[in-house]
Order: C-alpha cells, then structure tokens, then sequence
C-alpha cells in the first residue's frame, strides 16, 4: 500500500508514517529507490494501531518502543504502569492548580467553617461520594453539597438513582449557617490525607473549601457552579413509609454479590419478605424482619447494592412506601448516614 493508503487504515496520518520511520518504530515494508515513495504492508496495521493508540494515552516513543517489542503479558504490564503514573501526575496536577488559583484569586481571608475529625470526615466523603455520577451535561451530579448549621454538617450527593446524605457534629458550635457545592474528585483525593489527621479544619473561600491539619499540607477543593437541587422538598414530599424491613447487611450483600441477573425484587406479604432475583428465584433465607403492608418492589442491582453497602451498622432498615416511590435506607441504630434508591417498575424497566 502507498503511504496515504496506510494512512487511512491505520488512522496515522502520513507525516507521522515518516516520523515514526524515521524513529524506526513503524519502518517501511519497501521503499522505491529513486522515488524514495514509501510503502506498506497489510500485515504492519496491527502494529501502526497499537503505536497509534499507545500514543493516544499519552506513552513516550521510548516506552512505546519498549511495549511494541515485548510479550503480551510485559506489554500490558507497561502499559498499566503508565496509566498509574498518568493518573498519580494529573491528581498531583490538580493540588498545586487548586492552591495556586486559591492564592491568586481568593483575597479575602479564609472563613473557618467547622472542625471535624479527619477520619470521621474521610469516611463521610467515601460513603457519600458513592453517589456521585460524572455526567458532562450535568456537573453538579460529580458534587458534594456541604450545608454546615449551628450544632451540624451535612454532606450530600446524589446521581438521581440515589440520594446519600451523612450529618456530622464538629468539634464546636458554629457561629453561622453555610452550604456549597464541592467538586467531588478533589474531596475523594483528600480522603487520604484527611485519614492521618485527628482533627480537620474546613474553610470557605470564594472558590472553594480549603481543608487544614496541623503540620499538614493544606488540601483545596473547588466549588460547583451549579446549583444542588433541593433534595430538602423532595424528602418533605415523600409519604411516611407502609411497610419496614429490618435485614442483618453482610448477609444480605453476600445474597447480592451471589444473585444473577440485574434485578433484584423484594415482597412483602403477611408480615414475611423474601429477596427474589431477576428470574424469580429466592436468595433463601436471610433472616429479614417485615412489618406493614404487603408490597413488591424491584431495583437495578448497581443502584440497590451499593446503597445497601455503604450503609453504616450491621443491620440495614428499609422504609418502603410504595412500587413507584424511593426506598430510605438507613443503619437500624445510626441515623446519620442515609440513603435513598429509586426502584424500577414492575416489568423491570430501568
């Protein structure tokens, strides 16, 4: 094939062919001696797309040489070791840019929000955090709502399958009321930090939240420009629950993790619930507790089992209030994290 014929198979374009020669990575099959034409052969297109795509993530020619000449096995080793170093300079990339635009922008001082305890705070973040979706048309779905009041602080998220909201109280009363929105990613790259320290002091600036330790690197986070939905009037709205099914949490995600199909249905009926799979057949005998009214409702798996696996105690509450309405679950003895799973219809209709 001539130069330009490759080109459009290989997805290279033919100033790259002669880059990429000319770096004896992708050589020609022949080329005419007194034209100096290049030409290729079909057999070097799985070569020319593999060399596109290692350069697409971004790899050098060194390495690209080096994943090109080994075995599959070494090869994808290599590669997995690049991603990791990609992802670990973009996450270390997006502290320094946070504080640097922090110290050019933010003028004003600081406002101290809350103290909370670091581990406390991590764990609050990963639970909620589990909520979370990356939409590009919708940012605020990759957000974290902070609403701090006098005696509390909130932390919220939603992907609009589930709404999970943890409450926390700080080490002292606050003076004033406060909410934003906080980029998600950056408060998930601060949970590590965040672990290592007893206490943690979270400040508001006009782009974000800063998260302070003693001896600690300051951790910046930035705000979501758009708005949280209220969530508040969506649960004011929601109906007292009919019927509650208490189940011990491990047993019940191990019944999860075990289960085929994407569905899952739970029915209530004369005071005793079962767990049924897509196709209909129990997850046996997982010791549940029902009260109420008789009921069958159905849910995604990826939207009902982490709900349930975030959950914090070894018993899990379900408050049921109808086929069509969100389920609340909740620990059985802590009603500070809470959350919210929307069901499927009956015919399993996501």
């Amino acid at each position: 094939m001539s130069i330009g014929v490759f080109a459009g198979r290989s997805g290279l374009t033919p100033s790259a062919l002669r880059f990429y020669a000319d770096s004896a990575l992708l050589l020609p099959a022949e080329v005419d001696p007194v034209s100096g034409y290049r030409f290729y052969h079909p057999e070097q297109l799985p070569r020319a797309d593999m060399l596109r795509q290692l350069r697409e993530i971004g790899m050098p020619l060194a390495s690209v040489r080096a994943v090109l000449d080994a075995g599959p096995e070494e090869a994808a080793r290599m590669i997995d070791d690049h991603v990791a170093k990609v992802l670990g300079d973009a996450t270390a990339a997006r502290r320094r840019a946070a504080r640097l635009t922090a110290t050019l922008t933010d003028t004003a001082a600081a406002v101290p929000i809350a103290t909370l305890k670091g581990p406390v705070l991590a764990d609050a973040v990963e639970q909620v955090s589990s909520a979370t979706a990356r939409e590009p048309a919708m940012p605020v779905l990759d957000g974290i709502h902070i609403e701090a009041g006098p005696h509390a602080i909130t932390l919220t998220a939603t992907d609009r399958y589930r709404l999970s909201t943890r409450t926390l109280v700080p080490e002292e009363p606050m003076a004033s009321s406060w909410s934003t929105t906080v980029d998600a990613g950056d408060l998930r790259s601060a949970v590590a930090e965040m672990r290592r320290c007893t206490t943690v002091r979270v400040e508001a600036s006009a782009r974000g939240i800063r998260l302070r330790a003693v001896e600690r690197e300051d951790q910046h986070c930035r705000l979501v420009a758009e708005p949280f939905p209220d969530y508040r009037a969506m649960l004011a709205d929601l109906p007292e629950p009919t019927t509650r099914v208490t189940v011990p949490k491990n047993v019940l995600l191990r019944a999860l993790e075990d289960s085929a199909g994407e569905h899952i249905t739970l029915t209530v009926a004369d005071g005793v619930s079962e767990f049924l799979t897509g196709d209909e057949q129990s997850l046996g005998s997982l010791n549940a507790e029902a009260t109420g009214a008789d009921l069958r409702i159905s849910f995604q798996l990826t939207t009902f089992y982490p709900a349930i696996s975030t959950a914090i105690g070894p018993d899990v509450m379900l408050d049921l209030r109808g086929w069509d309405l969100p389920v609340t679950v909740r620990s059985a003895d802590r009603g500070d994290l809470t959350t919210l799973a929307m069901p499927i219809d009956p015919g399993h209709t996501a």
